[in-house]
C-alpha cells in the first residue's frame, strides 16, 4: 500500500487556528464503519452514538509547556523545545539556532528563573541540557515561563494555555495534546457517565514524532516513532469486563487506541502494563480491543489517517474527508471531530 493512497487535497483555510468555545460546540461527523455512510452533528450530540455498557478510553496525558525563549551567555536570543527528561533536571531538547548551543554553553530563561548548561549533543543534533532553577520543580518554572508547543500548522498564538489541554489531563509528559479529547467538557463527561457509559483512563505521552511525515513510498517501510504508555489495572479490568459482556470499547483519540492495542498485543485479556510502543496501525490490521473511535481530522498521508482507515476502510475514510471538506469542517488539532462506529 502506497503513501499516496492516503492523499487528499485540503484547502489551507480549513486548518483551524484557534479552538472553539464552548469546547463541545465543534462539529461532529459520524462515519458508519460498515457502510461508509456519513451524517452531520455537533460534538455535544456524541451521547446519541453511545449506549449503556459502552466503555470510553481517554488519554489523561498533560502537555508540557515546553517551548521556552531565552539567551545564551553572549546575550543572543535562543529558543528551545524540551523533548524528554533523561534524568532529574537533565533533558533532551531541540535548539534554534543550534550554532549558539555548543557543549558547555550556558542558557538563561525567564530572567534567571531557569538556567541550563549544554552537556552533550546527540547523533541527531539534539542537545542534552542540565538545568538549575528557582522553585521546587522544573515543572513549576515551566508553568511560569513556558509556552505550549503548538503544531507547526498553527500560526496564531494561544491566549489560554489550558485550551491545549483536555479537561481530564493529569499526567505531565506530552509534547503535543491528544486532541480528540479537547472537545469534552466536565458536564458532557458527567452526562455520558449518567447514561451508563463508563470512562477509563490510560496515559500515552505524545511525542513530536506524531507530526513526523511518512517518507517511504511503501507505508510498510515507515519506521514508527516510539512513545511511553501506562495502562492501569483498573482500566484493564474494565476493558476485559466490557468485552466479556458484549459492550463496545470506544477510544478517544489515536493515542488511546495505540495504547490498548499495544498492550493487547502482549497480553489478552489485558493486565496492567507500563511500556513503550512503536505500534503502526494501517489497513489490514485486526483490532483486538477497539470497536469505535472518536478522533479529529488528520493530515494527508499521515500515520493517523492510516489508523482510521484500518478501522473504517480507506475508501470510506477518504470519502468522508471529501464530504467534510465540501461541508467546510475545520481540520487538525483545533478542528472538528469524527466518530467512527
Amino acid at each position: 500500500m502506497k503513501k499516496s493512497d492516503f492523499f487528499f487535497d485540503l484547502p489551507p483555510e480549513l486548518i483551524a487556528q484557534t479552538p472553539l468555545e464552548p469546547r463541545d460546540h465543534s462539529r461532529l461527523l459520524h462515519l458508519n464503519k460498515e457502510t461508509g455512510e456519513v451524517s452531520h452533528h455537533h460534538f455535544y450530540d456524541i451521547t446519541s452514538f453511545l449506549r449503556p455498557g459502552d466503555l470510553l478510553i481517554v488519554n489523561d496525558s498533560r502537555v508540557l509547556p515546553a517551548r521556552i525563549y531565552g539567551v545564551n551567555q553572549k546575550g543572543s536570543p535562543i529558543e528551545i523545545l524540551l523533548l524528554n527528561a533523561r534524568e532529574k533536571d537533565t533533558w533532551e531538547m531541540l535548539v534554534k539556532p543550534g550554532k549558539r548551543a555548543k557543549t558547555g554553553s550556558v542558557l538563561t530563561f525567564g530572567d534567571g528563573l531557569l538556567v541550563g548548561e549544554i552537556v552533550d549533543i546527540t547523533d541527531e543534533g539534539n542537545r542534552i541540557c542540565r538545568f538549575k532553577y528557582e522553585g521546587t520543580s522544573i515543572y513549576e518554572v515551566l508553568d511560569q515561563i513556558g509556552q505550549m508547543p503548538l503544531p507547526p500548522y498553527i500560526t496564531e498564538k494561544l491566549s489560554d494555555k489550558e485550551r491545549y489541554q483536555t479537561v481530564y489531563s493529569n499526567e505531565v509528559g506530552s509534547a503535543a495534546a491528544p486532541t480528540a479529547g479537547l472537545h469534552f467538557t466536565p458536564e458532557l463527561m458527567q452526562k455520558i457517565e449518567d447514561m451508563g457509559v463508563k470512562i477509563a483512563r490510560v496515559t500515552l505521552h505524545v511525542g513530536l514524532g506524531t507530526f513526523r511525515p511518512v517518507k517511504a513510498d511503501d507505508i510498510k517501510d515507515h519506521v514508527m516513532h516510539c512513545e511511553h504508555y501506562h495502562l492501569p489495572q483498573k482500566t484493564a479490568d474494565l476493558i476485559n469486563e466490557t468485552k466479556k459482556n458484549g459492550g463496545r470499547v470506544i477510544c478517544v483519540g489515536t493515542t488511546s487506541c495505540r495504547t490498548v492495542e499495544a498492550a493487547a498485543a502482549k497480553n489478552f485479556p489485558l493486565c496492567e502494563d507500563d511500556d513503550s510502543t512503536s505500534i503502526f496501525i494501517y489497513p489490514g490490521y485486526k483490532f483486538k480491543v477497539l470497536d469505535g473511535l472518536i478522533t479529529n481530522f488528520h493530515l494527508p498521508e499521515s500515520t493517523l489517517i492510516m489508523l482510521v482507515s484500518a478501522l473504517a476502510g480507506r475508501e470510506n475514510v477518504l470519502k468522508a474527508y471529501e464530504t467534510a471538506i465540501a461541508e467546510r469542517y475545520r481540520f487538525f488539532s483545533f478542528g472538528d471531530a469524527m466518530v467512527v462506529l
